[in-house]
């Protein structure tokens, strides 16, 4: 059977030409040949009948087709190109310096080996957790997010045994995303081998996350720069660490030689595991279970101040038109930790939704602190970390948004 033409409307191709990954449906002026069902591959023209690429089709989204080749020759019903990209995302990785081995005193064996789009891949996020030196063994956790992907579960798991012989694989591809690319989530798809909790190592402090609690693919790797500065500002410093999970901002700010650290979330068990891993690595850290919109205030009327403040609250605008409401969330947390933070003391702000961007959260910012009382200056402006790269033409790959400030006044 011959593969579907996606033609392009004219005006819309420079994007798709330039790199940009994803064919919107308002791009699409016809389809030639058989109506493609979800997760079929399709080939993508310009109005003049010129290639640029291959990828699967999704009819229920308002994304129909996303890009895995630009190459015509290059077929995505084996497993040599999905073996490819794992190959190259691995040279990636050892290029900025992952693994981190070393130094055992700062190893980092556990990071973000594929991102989706940055890799070439759109749609599939595959983390290591305890790999070896040449990034191998260990854990490895995937969550794919297009049909044509999920129909190629035993392709994608042959690549990754292939490539990264890992003692286990865990899916971890959510309810709401299978409803969306419409598949069937049949739980253990792509588990391989077995692992209670993941373990691994990141600047060289140690952790060990149940798989029962884990975050998404089980641990923020995107954040370990804004970790690393962390740690270089905590010394001599009380701080108090927001929407911790299970601490990891925490351990930096402690290891970093901070006075007092205090880490809020309304996760019990994660405090529980943050606590464990606090102890492991002989670092002391008050973890206190609450609502942070509500111990703020308690604090504040307590006459609690600290030095350093992270708020780091989880996606506040999965999509554009969450914006508002999540601006205006933003701000009132803004506004009710500048009665917590001290005279000319930080604050870290951050947004890990791409609808609430540096230019959003840096207004958020402004106003809260201003109707806190406060004067808010940006001394350092982060996002995520290597591991998670981004195409050049892809600006929607581009998430999380952090702030760094010192509040005047107070």
């Amino acid at each position: 059977m011959s593969t579907p033409i996606v033609h392009l409307r004219p005006g819309h191709v420079q994007p798709i030409w330039a790199g940009h990954p994803w064919v919107y449906a308002q791009a699409i002026a016809r389809i030639e040949g058989a109506a493609p069902t979800p997760g079929d591959e399709v080939r993508v023209v310009d109005p003049h009948g010129h290639s640029l690429g291959r990828g699967f089709y999704s009819p229920r989204k308002a994304i129909p087709v996303r890009l895995f080749t630009r190459d015509d020759a290059e077929s995505l019903d084996d497993d040599l190109w999905l073996v490819d990209r794992l190959q190259r995302a691995l040279a990636r990785r050892r290029a900025i310096g992952l693994p981190a081995a070393i130094d055992p005193a700062r190893r980092t064996d556990g990071y973000r080996l594929l991102h989706a789009e940055g890799d070439f891949v759109p749609g599939l996020v595959v983390d290591c957790f305890g790999v070896d030196d040449d990034g191998r063994g260990g854990v490895v956790v995937v969550q794919v997010g297009t049909a044509g992907l999920r129909r190629r579960a035993a392709l994608l798991v042959s690549a990754i045994e292939k490539t990264l012989a890992p003692s286990a694989i865990i899916d971890r591809t959510t309810t709401s995303v299978a409803q969306g690319e419409g598949f069937t989530l049949a739980p253990g798809t792509f588990d391989r081998g077995k692992a209670e909790s993941l373990r691994f190592r990141e600047r060289g402090l140690s952790y060990e996350i149940p798989l029962e609690i884990g975050q998404k693919t089980g641990f923020y790797f995107d954040q370990r720069g804004l970790r690393d500065r962390v740690e270089t500002l905590a010394r001599d410093r009380k701080v108090l660490d927001t929407y911790c999970y299970v601490g990891p901002i925490a351990l930096a700010a402690a290891r970093g030689g901070a006075r007092s650290v205090l880490a809020i979330d309304d996760s019990m068990k994660a405090l529980e595991v943050g606590a464990a891993n606090a102890r492991a690595n002989g670092l002391k850290v008050a973890f206190e279970r609450g609502d942070v919109r509500k111990e703020l205030p308690k604090l504040a009327a307590l006459g609690e101040r600290f030095d350093l403040v992270i708020l780091d609250p989880p996606k506040l605008a999965p999509t554009r038109g969450d914006r508002d409401a999540a601006a205006q969330y933003q701000t009132k947390l803004v506004e009710a930790a500048c009665a917590v933070t001290a005279k000319d003391g930080l604050l870290v702000v951050c947004s890990c939704s791409t609808a609430l961007g540096m230019p959003e959260l840096a207004r958020s910012l402004a106003i809260g602190a201003r109707k806190g009382g406060r004067v808010a200056t940006v001394l350092e402006r982060l996002g995520q970390g290597p591991d998670h790269p981004v195409p050049a033409a892809f600006p929607e790959g581009i998430y999380l948004s952090t702030l760094i400030a010192e509040l005047g006044g107070g």
